[in-house]
């Protein structure tokens, strides 16, 4: 990828250079969506797409692995609660996976760490039922 010519990346490079990784297995009635990279303002969109699919398709039980999940920002948290809002309208669940300090942080500092199940791993979110 090459730089605008300040050096720096413009939103539009950015944008192209999407740097999330997404995965999804079904096991035990649910859905994993394992997540890896950065979970920001231009890659967000890419998890609510993936979210909003599952929903349309009829999956209500979703466990989001964030164990390879670099950084979060607040349109990541943003499609979270989203997600969230969707599979509850549903009766359905989404929980976490997330081990990482510097995430759960975020959690506890916005207060959603009591909004969310957040499993220590996926098949602690498995056997949660």
């Amino acid at each position: 990828m090459r730089p605008a010519a300040s050096g720096h990346l413009t939103a539009a490079d950015r944008e192209n250079d999407v740097d999330l990784t997404l995965a999804t297995r079904d096991a035990d009635g649910k859905t994993i969506v394992a997540v890896g990279g950065e979970i920001d303002v231009y890659t967000a969109p890419k998890l609510r797409d993936k979210i909003t699919e599952l929903v349309a398709a009829g999956v209500y039980d979703i466990v989001v692995d964030m164990e390879a999940v670099e950084f979060l920002d607040s349109t990541g948290l943003g499609v979270l609660v989203g997600g969230l809002k969707k599979v509850r309208a549903h009766d359905g669940s989404l929980q976490l996976v997330c081990t990482q300090d510097r995430l759960l942080k975020i959690f506890r500092i916005t207060g959603l760490a009591k909004v969310f199940v957040i499993h220590d791993s996926a098949d602690a979110a498995l056997a949660a039922g």
